[in-house]
C-alpha cells in the first residue's frame, strides 16, 4: 500500500505554549482525532494540519523543534497567522459554512473577505502539502475547513489518488445554492478521486448540487469531470467499539462508575453530551424536561438529568448567546422543581475526560441525543457500545445520521418537544428484556461497522477509484500514439476522417444553434480539405439545411440526421434508402405534450426524425420526463420501423435502419484508404468505431465505455490534434 497523507484542519496532537513550561504536546480532542489517532499509525503515513498555535507564539528555534517532536508522532505542521486562523476558522467555516450546511441560513454571513481568507488559508495547507507530498502517496482530506485543497492538489499531481470526506452534512440544492462561492466549492472537491459522506441523503444532496450548477451527471454514483471518474459514496463513521463495549471491565472506570452510583443513589440516570452548539437541539431538551416534570410530577426525584455541555468557539455572539439561554433554562428548571434533597439537572460546563465520560454512558440509563442537525453523533453510537447485552435507552434524532443505522432506538423529531416528552417516559417504562433486545441489534451493527472498518472500506475504495480511471487511462491519447498517428498519417496515400460535430468539433451549447462553427475551427477544417491526399467528411445528427449553411468547403462531405442524408463532393444531397416521414404525424403531438410539460425543453423537427431536447430544463424533472417519455414512444412505435435513441440531454425518434455505422460501412467502399481516422463522442458513433478495420485510429471524446482504441478529453483537444496533423504533412 502507498503512504497514506491524512490532512486536516488540526493535527491529532496540539502544542501550548505556556509561560514558564515551555511548549506543551497534548492529544487533540474530536471524534476524528481520537477516532483515526491510532488507526494511522499502522501504515506508512503523515498526517498534515493545524497544531493548534498561531505562528505569532513561536520563535524560529522554536518552529523547527515543534517540527522535530511532531515528525516521531508522523505529523507535519500546517503554521498559519492570528488573523487568517480568525477569518478562515472563526470565520467562513464557522460562520458560513457551519451554519448554511446545518440549514441555520439565518445565522450564514456572507463576507467576501472570509472568503478570501479561506482560499488562503487552503492555499497555504497546499504549499505546506507540497513540500512533503509524493507522486505515489494516497491522499485522504477531512472536512469542510479544506474544500478546496482537493483540486489544488489535483492541478499540481494529475494522477495521484485523493479522497475526501465530510464530516457534517452535505445540504440540500435549494441550501446549498444561497452561497455566492458555491461552484468554486464543488470544482474544489471534484479534484478528489473518491468523496465520502455519512449517509447517502448526503451524497445524494452533493450529485444534485453538481448536477444543478455545474451541469455534470452522475451515474451509479459516479461523475465524469473533464475525462476523470469521481466516486461519490456514503461510508458511516464507526467508533472504537471494543474499547467502549468492554469498560465495564475497565478498573478505572469500574472505579468512576461506582462514584457516580453513590451520588445519583437509586434515581434512573438521563444523560445528554454535546458541545455547545445551537445545531445540537439543547434548548428543544431543556424545555422537554421542564414538560416531562410537569406533566408526569410522579417521576419528582426519581431521575437526574445529566446535562454535559463541552464549551466551544468561546467569543462567538450565537454561542454567547446560546450559553446565557441554556444557564438560565437550567438555573429556571432546577429552581422550579428541585428540592433540598434533589435538583432535576446535573449541569456540566466543561469536557469530561474519556474514563469518566464512558463511567456515565456506563451508568446511565438514558441518552437523549436529540441534535436540530448533525452529520453523524458519534455519542449516539458510543453510549450503545457500553450497553451490549446490557439494559440502556437511546433516545435519537432523526436529523443525526446516525438515525439511518439505529432505527431500534427510540427515533424522535428533535423539533417536537411533546414527542421528547413521551420518548422519556417510554424509556422509563420499557422492561430490561425490551432495552436488551432493542441494543442487541443495534450493537451487532456496531460491532461489524467500527472505526477501523470504516477507515479500511474508505481507502479500499479509493484505491478502487484509482484503479477505475487508471482503466479509462489505458485508452488515453497519449503523446506516444499521436506519434504513431501523425507518422501513419504523414506516409499514408489514401487518407479517410470521419469527423462527429457536437461534442466533438464543438462544444455542447444550450441551443442547437448556438454551437456554429466558429472561424478557427473552418479554417482547419480547409487546411484539411485542401490535401488532396484528405477525405474529410462530418458525420453529424444535425439537419441538412444548417450544415449546409455552416461548411460550404468543395471537398468536404457532410453527412446528416445520422447517416439519413449524405452530400457528396460536387452533389447533391441523397438519402441512403427511400425513408418516409409519415409517422412524424402520430408522434409529434407526444412530444410536444412533453414539452410543455417540461419548462426548458423544446421539439426539433428533422426530415427524418424527431428531437426532445431537454438540456436547459431543470435536471430533477428531467430525470422523471425523461423516462416517462421514453416508456411512451416505445409503446407508440411498437409496430413501426422506428427506435428511440437517448443522446446527450435529447430523446431522438427515427427510422431504426439509419445509423452511422451503416454511412461509414458504404464510405469505406466508395473511398478505398490507407488511413482512417474517426472521432466521436457519444453512442451514435460507437456505430462507426465497431465498423472500421482494427488499423483505423478511432477515438472517443471523454471517458465511458466505447469501441474506440482511444480516448481524448475535449473538443479542443480534437482541434489540436486536426491541428497538429495539418502541420506534420508542411
Amino acid at each position: 500500500m502507498p503512504r497514506l497523507v491524512i490532512i486536516s484542519n488540526r493535527l491529532p496532537i496540539s502544542i501550548q505554549k505556556k509561560p514558564g513550561s515551555g511548549i506543551e504536546y497534548q492529544r487533540s480532542a474530536g471524534g476524528l482525532a481520537t477516532g483515526l489517532g491510532s488507526f494511522y499509525k499502522n501504515f506508512e503515513s503523515l498526517w498534515i494540519g493545524w497544531p493548534g498555535i498561531v505562528r505569532e507564539g513561536l520563535k524560529s528555534e522554536e518552529t523547527k523543534l515543534v517540527k522535530d517532536t511532531l515528525k516521531e508522532e508522523k505529523c507535519y505542521p500546517v503554521f498559519m497567522g492570528r488573523k487568517d486562523i480568525d477569518r478562515y476558522y472563526n470565520g467562513f467555516c464557522n460562520r458560513t459554512i457551519w451554519p448554511l450546511f446545518h440549514y441555520f441560513p439565518t445565522y450564514v454571513k456572507y463576507d467576501n473577505e472570509y472568503w478570501e481568507t479561506y482560499k488562503k488559508v487552503n492555499r497555504i495547507f497546499f504549499d505546506t502539502v507540497a513540500e512533503v507530498l509524493q507522486p505515489d502517496d494516497m491522499v485522504w482530506i477531512h472536512d469542510y475547513q479544506l474544500m478546496l485543497l482537493p483540486n489544488l492538489i489535483r492541478e499540481m499531481y494529475p494522477e495521484i489518488a485523493i479522497g475526501f470526506f465530510l464530516h457534517i452534512p452535505f445540504p440540500s440544492y435549494e441550501m446549498f445554492r444561497l452561497l455566492p462561492w458555491r461552484n468554486e466549492i464543488l470544482i474544489g472537491l471534484l479534484g478528489s478521486n473518491l468523496i465520502g459522506f455519512h449517509t447517502y441523503d448526503y451524497a445524494r444532496h452533493f450529485q444534485s448540487s453538481v448536477r444543478q450548477l455545474l451541469g455534470l451527471d452522475s451515474l451509479l454514483g459516479q461523475i465524469n469531470v473533464n475525462g476523470r471518474i469521481v466516486k461519490v459514496d456514503a461510508f458511516p463513521m464507526g467508533i472504537d467499539y471494543h474499547f467502549y463495549s468492554q469498560a465495564y471491565k475497565n478498573y478505572e472506570i469500574i472505579n468512576e462508575s461506582e462514584k457516580l452510583k453513590e451520588k445519583f443513589g437509586n434515581r434512573k440516570i438521563v444523560i445528554s453530551v454535546d458541545r455547545l452548539d445551537y445545531t445540537k437541539g439543547i434548548i428543544n431538551r431543556l424545555k422537554a424536561i421542564d414538560l416531562f416534570l410537569e406533566k408526569n410530577p410522579e417521576y419528582g426525584k426519581k431521575f437526574t438529568f445529566v446535562l454535559v455541555v463541552v464549551p466551544s468557539r468561546i467569543g462567538t455572539k450565537n454561542y454567547f448567546l446560546l450559553k446565557k439561554q441554556v444557564d438560565e433554562m437550567v438555573g429556571y428548571i432546577n429552581g422550579k422543581y428541585g428540592s433540598i434533597d434533589w435538583i432535576p439537572i446535573w449541569y456540566l460546563y466543561r469536557q469530561l475526560p474519556l474514563m469518566n465520560l464512558t463511567a456515565l454512558y456506563n451508568i446511565a440509563d438514558v441518552a437523549l441525543v436529540t441534535p436540530l442537525r448533525d452529520g453523524m453523533n458519534l455519542v449516539a453510537k458510543e453510549y450503545l457500545a457500553t450497553k451490549a447485552e446490557r439494559k440502556g435507552v437511546l433516545i435519537l434524532s432523526e436529523m443525526a445520521g446516525a438515525a439511518r443505522e439505529l432505527g431500534e432506538a427510540i427515533i424522535v423529531n428533535p423539533n417536537d418537544v411533546e414527542a421528547i416528552v413521551e420518548a422519556i417516559k417510554k424509556a422509563f417504562l420499557l422492561s430490561e428484556e425490551e432495552q436488551i433486545e432493542m441494543n442487541r441489534t443495534m450493537n451487532h451493527r456496531l460491532s461489524r461497522y467500527t472505526i477501523e472498518k470504516w477507515a479500511k472500506e474508505f481507502l479500499d475504495n479509493l484505491i478502487k477509484a484509482r484503479d477505475t480511471q487508471l482503466e479509462y487511462s489505458t485508452k488515453k491519447l497519449t503523446k506516444t500514439i499521436r506519434n504513431r498517428i501523425q507518422n501513419d498519417y504523414v506516409t499514408a496515400h489514401h487518407r479517410l476522417l470521419l469527423l462527429d460535430y457536437d461534442g466533438t468539433l464543438v462544444s455542447f451549447a444550450d441551443a442547437p444553434r448556438k454551437a456554429k462553427p466558429d472561424e478557427k475551427l473552418l479554417t482547419l477544417l480547409e487546411k484539411l480539405t485542401n490535401d488532396e491526399r484528405n477525405q474529410v467528411v462530418i458525420i453529424s445528427g444535425r439537419k441538412k439545411d444548417t450544415l449546409e449553411s455552416w461548411f460550404d468547403l468543395s471537398r468536404l462531405i457532410l453527412v446528416a440526421e445520422h447517416g439519413a442524408w449524405i452530400k457528396n463532393v460536387s452533389a447533391d444531397w441523397q438519402t441512403i434508402e427511400p425513408l418516409s416521414n409519415q409517422w412524424k404525424e402520430q408522434i409529434r403531438p407526444l412530444i410536444e405534450h412533453y414539452v410543455d410539460w417540461t419548462p426548458g425543453s423544446f421539439l426539433e423537427e428533422k426530415d427524418f426524425s424527431l428531437v426532445w431536447h431537454y438540456r436547459k430544463a431543470d435536471p430533477n424533472l428531467a430525470d422523471v420526463r425523461t423516462k416517462e417519455l421514453e416508456n411512451a414512444l416505445l409503446d407508440l412505435i411498437a409496430n413501426l420501423n422506428l427506435g428511440v435513441l437517448r443522446g446527450n440531454k435529447i430523446i431522438e425518434v427515427k427510422n431504426v435502419s439509419i445509423n452511422k455505422g451503416r454511412i461509414a460501412s458504404q464510405l469505406l467502399n466508395d473511398y478505398p484508404t490507407d488511413f482512417i481516422l474517426a472521432v466521436g463522442d457519444d453512442y451514435t458513433d460507437e456505430d462507426i468505431f465497431s465498423v472500421l478495420p482494427e488499423t483505423a485510429h478511432t477515438i472517443k471524446v471523454g471517458i465511458g465505455s466505447t469501441h474506440a482504441h482511444y480516448s481524448i478529453q475535449s473538443p479542443g483537444d480534437v482541434r489540436q490534434l486536426l491541428l497538429e496533423l495539418t502541420e506534420v504533412t508542411q
